[in-house]
């Protein structure tokens, strides 16, 4: 079975944000992700991937405001995405060099067409930005029930723009639940665009709770991503309203934290 990390920013929301990589180390994982390092001190996030010897994976760029949620198909915010980009490059840099997920952003009264091409431009300035760091840069599609007006909510759209020229270098976070939750078919997107995929993630759906919950059967999931190969680590990213043994159960079932 897979190689699971803990998102932090949304696992272990028992303790204080600092303290879930102990909890993280505790439960078994080797690495984490987290969503905004800005939000807690990155220095703070080191000592503690050092304290715990856990390697961080992915972190975001900064969402801006909460309407924006992301900045790179935002127009008008292009100066702020630049800064935000620089911050995520030294964040990733001071992380091991862990990927980065760009943030598209909400598509506001500019409307689809504009915010296509200003994260276009804005990708464009990222991957020269990122080049020769060793730092991936991923795109990820947020379904558009959790997060309407997000300019990017499918993977064939994903898929689209890393095939436009000069964003070749882009990967997809694949991020199971996102996709199921806007309709697709789990197994038939992921290969559809596998060649693509950067990292994978994971919920419950649909209530984004744990794994073993829902409609989605993880157990084939995992299953295929074993099949195909895949080398990198996915990312367990769910709400829990349950005590952390509980939570933590679906471990036993499908697989490891690490090898």
């Amino acid at each position: 079975m897979p190689r699971f990390t803990a998102n932090v920013s949304i696992l272990f929301s028992e303790h204080a944000f600092l303290d879930r990589f102990a909890a993280a180390r505790d439960a078994g994982f080797t690495a984490v992700e987290c969503w905004f390092p800005d939000e807690h001190g990155p220095q703070e996030i080191r000592q503690r991937l050092d304290d715990y010897g856990l390697t961080m994976v992915g972190i975001n760029t900064s969402r801006g405001t909460d309407d924006e949620f992301g900045l790179a198909a935002v127009p008008g915010r292009e100066a702020a995405f630049r800064t935000a980009m620089d911050r995520a490059l030294d964040h990733a840099a001071l992380f091991d060099n862990c990927a980065i997920h760009v943030m598209a952003g909400t598509v506001g009264a500019a409307g689809q067409d504009a915010a296509m091409h200003i994260f276009r431009d804005n990708l464009t300035t990222a991957l020269r930005l990122a080049e020769g760091t060793g730092i991936q840069l991923l795109i990820e599609p947020l379904n558009s029930h959790d997060r309407p007006g997000y300019a990017l909510s499918t993977v064939a759209q994903a898929a689209e723009i890393i095939d436009s020229a000069g964003l070749h270098a882009l990967r997809i976070m694949f991020d199971c639940y996102h996709v199921a939750m806007e309709g697709g078919d789990v197994i038939a997107q992921m290969h559809a665009v596998w060649p693509k995929i950067g990292h994978i993630q994971f919920a419950g759906v649909p209530a984004r709770g744990v794994p073993s919950e829902g409609r989605v059967d993880y157990t084939t999931v995992f299953a295929e991503i074993d099949r195909l190969g895949w080398p990198g680590w996915v990312g367990a990213e769910y709400r829990a309203d349950v005590s952390t043994p509980e939570n933590l159960a679906w471990l036993g079932r499908f697989g490891t934290v690490s090898r």
